[in-house]
């Protein structure tokens, strides 16, 4: 985390709903706005989950008014029993609102405030309240048209292309601190990779909507750390990191928005698979994917990369979706309900069987 992210989050961020007062609220918009008071501020909703949505009325004074403060925003943070086991999560976000989307803008929430506090293990963010604007939510179980996705990847093309390959994401350099995403999925899940949590997936509806092929556990492990050695060769770029429909929304002109991004750094193709599996219809997605991904490499191409082949791509393609899949069969459904949980689960285990997943992961050397 940068130095200038730190800064943001002057003074402690509240861990209860009843510390966002109009005079921490009128702390955290003087960070853009500067002179601007809230004098009122009440809760009109809050959506509880990984993270909380609180969707908050706000009184500002004559500066706040002038100066474009909304009668409505959404503030994001962690106010839940398991918040402060999943600060990571939470910082990430700030980071990503605070200071990769207005470096690298990618159509997204306004951003009123975007802070994390490492004593409290909190990070907050204040966005523009979407429903305001008059967008089009997606939603896991109503999947997208070819046309839909195909825009979506334009826009992630040309977020991609600005730090593909940078020297930035290295050590020492600016998003060099930035999760390396493959690299930590192996360490994250060892928490679920016990007989009996595993086999509580396993038994559950999203295991029995998937291909037995997929359900050993020793298999998804391995896969884990040889997916580490696949991707190092690779040229990373900094990720929205969390594309699945739930955290996405179209705008009244049609234009593709994303939010609640984590970002990291990563190959781009495990992005790619990740919302291309996750966004179709299994009915579609086998005639689909593969002029969808044509179509990001000629974004990409448009944006100055050196993209590689389709076949290439398909074969990274091939091998990244094991990880969408393990996400959702171990997503909590404190995160997602169990029917998300299973339609996207379910949605993997078909796009892996129709690219040849078993076999490209077999032919990668185990680490």
């Amino acid at each position: 985390m940068t130095s200038d992210m730190q800064a943001r989050a002057t003074g402690p961020l509240p861990i209860t709903l009843e510390e966002i007062t109009p005079q921490w609220l009128t702390h955290a918009f003087r960070q853009k706005f500067p002179g601007v008071s809230i004098e009122r501020a009440e809760i009109v909703d809050m959506i509880r989950g990984t993270c909380t949505k609180i969707r908050l009325r706000l009184e500002p004074d004559q500066a706040g008014r002038d100066a474009g403060i909304p009668p409505t925003v959404i503030l994001k943070g962690g106010f839940e029993p398991h918040s402060r086991e999943m600060c990571h999560m939470h910082q990430v976000e700030a980071l990503a609102y605070g200071e990769v989307i207005p470096a690298y803008p990618l159509q997204s929430p306004e951003c009123y405030f975007a802070g994390y506090d490492a004593q409290r293990r909190q990070g907050i963010v204040i966005i523009e309240d979407l429903v305001a604007r008059g967008v089009r939510f997606c939603h896991p179980q109503t999947p997208q048209s070819f046309v839909e996705v195909a825009r979506r990847l334009s826009a992630l093309a040309a977020f991609h292309a600005q730090t593909w390959g940078s020297p930035e994401l290295e050590p020492g350099g600016r998003w060099g601190d930035t999760h390396n995403v493959i690299a930590a999925f192996a360490p994250y899940m060892g928490q679920f990779f016990r007989e009996d949590i595993w086999r509580g997936w396993i038994e559950s509806p999203r295991g029995a909507a998937v291909s037995v092929c997929f359900h050993d556990m020793h298999w998804m492990r391995e896969t884990l750390d040889k997916l580490v050695s696949f991707s190092a060769p690779l040229p990373r770029c900094l990720i929205h990191g969390d594309t699945h429909l739930g955290n996405l929304y179209v705008d009244p002109d049609g234009t593709p928005g994303f939010f609640d991004p984590q970002t990291h750094q990563s190959p781009a193709m495990y992005e790619v698979a990740y919302h291309v599996a996750g966004a179709l219809d299994t009915a579609d997605r086998a005639r689909w994917e593969r002029p969808l991904v044509q179509h990001y490499l000629v974004e990409l191409a448009r944006h100055g990369v050196a993209a590689p082949g389709l076949d290439a791509a398909m074969h990274q393609y091939a091998a990244y979706l094991a990880l969408g899949y393990c996400i959702f069969l171990v997503n909590a459904n404190d995160f997602q309900t169990e029917a998300v949980n299973t339609a996207y689960t379910a949605r993997f285990s078909a796009a892996m069987l129709d690219n040849n997943t078993l076999e490209v992961l077999a032919a990668i050397p185990a680490g």
